[in-house]
């Protein structure tokens, strides 16, 4: 259901003591994500207000940025032939889902979970291509039957094992092999996944043998080469290094009458979070279609598999200040949102920008952001000078990926709710869970 917000009062905040406008914040989301009036916006829609009507933590979306993200890649694309798969680990709402069905997008997907969600969305199978290094016999059914694009495999193992899937349903599998390339993607090491000590993919000098033995396994089909280098890439040359090695192996395989119809490139491409320069799709695609005309294989469809630069930076996550806490060591602004909400800081100490969603005009301090999860690693943001008082209403930038679908309930916190603003309105597209969420299922003993 579509809403507006009826005006509210401001929530501890003095609204006098605010320039009516902040030019000099520029939110990593902009223009999506802007001040008006003194407040950070999504869209039409007041932040403040938001977090005020329906609490926080809370994650909000903008549907225009989705929108924006997915323009950048049908402009770069043209008229050539490419397929864009969202790769959907990176956001799994359904409307999410559904709002990229709707553009025209397929989907990367890891597990048999992620297939009933793209189906639940109404999206096409025959545009979803299944990776992930460990599927099960279950989810290979259930791929089968809904008609994937394809299924990139990502092991000998693998191959085997879908081959007798395949035979016992009676249907044939369209296979793409998944191949490690051995090339530093030069991001962080917990997401770079193009490397020989990686656990994904077939190593590129084994991937001939693997290829001939697909041919000749029962119930398979070779149609393509997929490979996936790592995430949060800002650079050119990671691709083109990895995609000259791609082009050499498809030379091999037309050698011996191994003829396919796709080149996967992956996802990957970055976003900025702090100072980073990302590397726009054009850039990247201008370059790989040239080395495929150079190559002799413009007639290959391309397949791409972006996440993070598609809802990276289309999504905060709103947090409120408890207590602020000063210690002779350090200062901490202790807030509602932990760990479990947003796991990314702890996991990889990422950084995420933090804007106060009112500003204040008055002297700041130097602050940790941290949660209330009984772990040290709890925090969201280290080091950062904020003009703050309890109640205050916090914007964690760049939340739109890798944010929600890390979540988890430790400490038994409930998941936060999750809104999608749509111009001047907001639709609430996942409810925040309740106690009695949490202990569904579980039981006592007698």
């Amino acid at each position: 259901m579509a809403r507006r917000l009826k005006t509210l009062e401001p929530h501890c905040h003095d609204m006098t003591a605010h320039s009516p406008t902040m030019t000099t914040r520029q939110p990593a989301g902009a223009p999506h994500f802007h001040d008006q009036d003194g407040t950070l916006h999504a869209e039409g829609v007041s932040l403040a207000e938001l977090g005020q009507a329906l609490g926080t933590p809370l994650y909000v979306y903008s549907r225009a940025a989705l929108a924006t993200a997915w323009s950048s890649y049908q402009d770069a694309i043209g008229s050539h032939n490419v397929l864009v798969c969202f790769g959907m680990k990176a956001n799994s709402n359904l409307a999410v889902l559904k709002e990229f069905a709707r553009l025209g997008s397929g989907f990367d997907i890891v597990s048999g979970g992620e297939l009933a969600r793209v189906l639940a969305a109404g999206a096409n199978p025959a545009k979803v291509v299944f990776s992930g290094v460990g599927k099960q016999r279950w989810e290979m059914q259930a791929a089968l039957e809904a008609g994937v694009k394809c299924f990139n495999v990502e092991s000998v193992p693998e191959l085997q094992r879908l081959s007798d899937v395949a035979c016992s349903m009676g249907k044939v599998a369209p296979v793409s092999l998944r191949v490690n390339p051995d090339v530093d993607a030069q991001t962080h090491p917990y997401i770079s996944t193009g490397l020989k000590e990686n656990k994904f993919g077939i190593a590129i000098e084994e991937a001939l043998g693997a290829y001939q033995l697909a041919t000749s396994l029962p119930g398979l089909n070779v149609v393509g080469v997929d490979c996936h280098i790592g995430s949060q890439i800002t650079e050119v040359s990671p691709y083109l290094d990895a995609l000259d090695k791609l082009l050499a192996l498809i030379e091999q395989l037309g050698a011996l009458g191994i003829e396919l119809k796709h080149l996967d490139l992956g996802g990957g491409l970055g976003i900025r979070y702090d100072d980073e320069t990302p590397l726009a799709p054009k850039v990247l695609l201008d370059r790989v279609f040239a080395a495929l005309e150079s190559r002799g294989c413009s007639s290959l469809q391309l397949v791409l598999e972006p996440g993070r630069s598609m809802v990276g930076n289309a999504g905060v996550l709103l947090t409120s200040v408890q207590y602020l806490k000063h210690t002779e060591a350090r200062n901490f602004a202790i807030v509602d949102a932990g760990m479990n909400d947003l796991l990314r800081p702890a996991l990889y100490e990422a950084w995420h920008g933090v804007l106060p969603v009112v500003p204040r005009q008055s002297t700041t301090t130097l602050y940790d952001v941290v949660g209330p999860v009984c772990e040290s690693a709890d925090w969201l943001a280290r080091g950062r000078q904020l003009s703050l008082e309890e109640g205050d209403i916090l914007a964690i930038e760049s939340a739109g990926a890798y944010g929600f679908v890390m979540a988890g309930n430790y400490n038994s916190r409930p998941r936060p709710a999750e809104v999608m603003v749509d111009g001047d309105i907001f639709h609430v597209i996942r409810q925040r869970e309740t106690f009695a969420d949490l202990i569904r299922g579980e039981s006592c003993l007698p």
